[in-house]
């Protein structure tokens, strides 16, 4: 059961570090050739911290706190719902809230609870 556990903590840490690359070379590579270019990429690049940042804090917090996958469920809802309420919480900073963002948010919240039954061998009812 151990053994389980680690490979999972591993995977998840795994993936986490992933996003955040990803998220730093869609902010320093990706977003500024589609900016300079003015293509039209369905504000992919203007979501991209959001899309790869919530996947990050997702698999990071799996990483660190997850165990069985109802507990992983509930940190995938919990940090999903709390990225959206950090958006939400944006004019507090002086910023407009950007619904693009949240909509980022919550689909790569979904798609990460999905990829982790997926990696874990749980399916989609599991």
């Amino acid at each position: 059961m151990m053994r389980t556990s680690m490979r999972r903590r591993v995977i998840n840490l795994l993936f986490g570090l992933s996003a955040l690359l990803l998220t730093e070379v869609g902010r320093h590579v990706y977003r500024p050739f589609i900016y300079a270019r003015g293509i039209d990429d369905f504000h992919i690049a203007d979501t991209l911290g959001n899309s790869f940042g919530t996947i990050t804090t997702i698999f990071v917090m799996l990483a660190v706190f997850g165990g069985d996958q109802k507990s992983d469920d509930r940190i995938v809802l919990c940090s999903t719902v709390g990225v959206v309420l950090y958006e939400l919480g944006q004019p507090l900073m002086g910023n407009p809230i950007d619904p693009w963002d949240v909509l980022a948010t919550v689909v790569a919240g979904l798609l990460t609870w999905a990829l982790c039954r997926i990696l874990h061998g749980t399916g989609y009812g599991a």
